[in-house]
């Protein structure tokens, strides 16, 4: 028996635990050799909308443990997620812990599992800004570094470990060593969900029908890092970029609880033309995504699932960590963006096979 902790608490990580859990159900029918999955939940999103109905709506199981960390300050919040993940995994006792992305529940739970002396898988390992202003960069860059596997989503994330020093392997090789730093490509678990979320959402009610939009008349837009939100006058000019934008395709904006609450001045800046609206599930936002005519948004996630709906992307950024998206001309910074006819639009697919989580399992039960 394999007992593997996995560590979630925003609603990225939900969404990237989902193809994981989902390949570890389907390891354990096949298989002699079991993996008990445990799940822990550290409370980072606490509000309703951005972390419960996501288990709902994917079917995701009740975590093991829920850790009601809530909302704090960048070091108050890490430093709650590793002194409660650490009373857990010394009673748990895990042969490894997963982590995901680079959220402060991602380095809260690699420090716990670390310090232990258990062993770290990162999934979505090796990406870079180049901004250490960003807390995501200094998360990713730390969480890296005390993994002992890395699983990356895309070459290029290979590559640049590489550099970094860490050692490489071919996910073919019959052993994994836990005692170095592996980092290996199994493409990205995004990809996985996103294959198959894209069907379940057109059997799901039209979110179109209920806010009264067209297909391809409307813009998607979101906002949420705390590089755009903490920044007042960063976000005024992400305000106008967008009201200029919102002059020829009408926008919607699914608000950010967070931003909600600490830009409401702002957030009446906006013009008629910008809709915002409540939270979206992960459903309804693939369906508005899917729909619409381009997006805009600093979000990670949202810029690869445009490239893969064939959508063009406005990041809302001076950087990108999926640097695939813009050198495939699906994808551009807001600062360089000149027309929506400058989109090359290359068909691509950098990002594996969508059997990223089926090959992070199978790996993990080599170990």
């Amino acid at each position: 028996m394999l007992k593997v902790i996995n560590i979630v608490g925003a609603r990225p990580q939900f969404l990237k635990y989902f193809p994981v859990s989902t390949a570890i159900q389907k390891y354990n029918r096949e298989n002699e050799k079991n993996i008990r999955d445990v799940l822990i939940h550290t409370g980072q999103h606490y509000d309703y909308d951005m972390s419960r109905v996501f288990f709902n709506e994917l079917g995701i199981r009740k975590p093991d443990h829920h850790l009601e960390v809530g909302s704090a300050a960048q070091g108050e919040q890490t430093a709650g997620i590793l002194m409660k993940t650490e009373a857990v995994l010394q009673k748990e006792e895990p042969d490894c812990v997963v982590v995901y992305g680079d959220t402060n529940s991602t380095l809260g739970g690699a420090l716990a599992a670390a310090k232990l002396n258990i062993p770290v898988a990162h999934v979505e390992a090796g990406l870079r800004s180049y901004n250490r202003r960003m807390p995501e960069e200094i998360n990713r860059i730390c969480t890296d570094r005390i993994s002992s596997l890395l699983f990356c989503p895309c070459q290029a994330a290979v590559d640049l470990l590489k550099r970094e020093g860490f050692t490489t392997q071919n996910t073919r090789n019959s052993e994994i060593d836990l005692s170095g730093q592996t980092a290996l490509f199994t493409g990205d678990v995004m990809y996985d969900l996103f294959l198959g979320a894209c069907n379940v959402a057109q059997s799901k009610p039209s979110v179109l029908e209920s806010l009264n939009l067209e297909t391809g008349q409307y813009s998607l837009f979101t906002c949420h890092r705390a590089e755009n939100t903490n920044d007042i006058g960063r976000f005024k000019n992400i305000v106008k970029f967008v009201n200029q934008m919102a002059e020829e395709t009408p926008v919607v904006f699914p608000v950010h609880p967070r931003v909600k609450k600490r830009l409401e001045k702002e957030l009446r800046a906006f013009t008629s033309n910008v809709r915002q609206i409540e939270p979206v599930s992960y459903f309804q936002l693939l369906q508005l995504l899917t729909s619409s005519q381009y997006v805009m948004t600093d979000s990670g996630g949202l810029q690869k699932e445009a490239l893969w709906a064939e959508k063009p992307c406005i990041t809302l950024r001076d950087e990108t960590e999926w640097i695939e998206t813009i050198d495939a001309g699906w994808n551009v910074l807001w600062h360089k963006y000149t027309g929506l006819d400058a989109f090359r639009k290359e068909k691509v697919q950098p990002y594996g096979d969508g059997k990223a989580a089926d090959k992070i399992v199978e790996i993990l039960c080599r170990t």
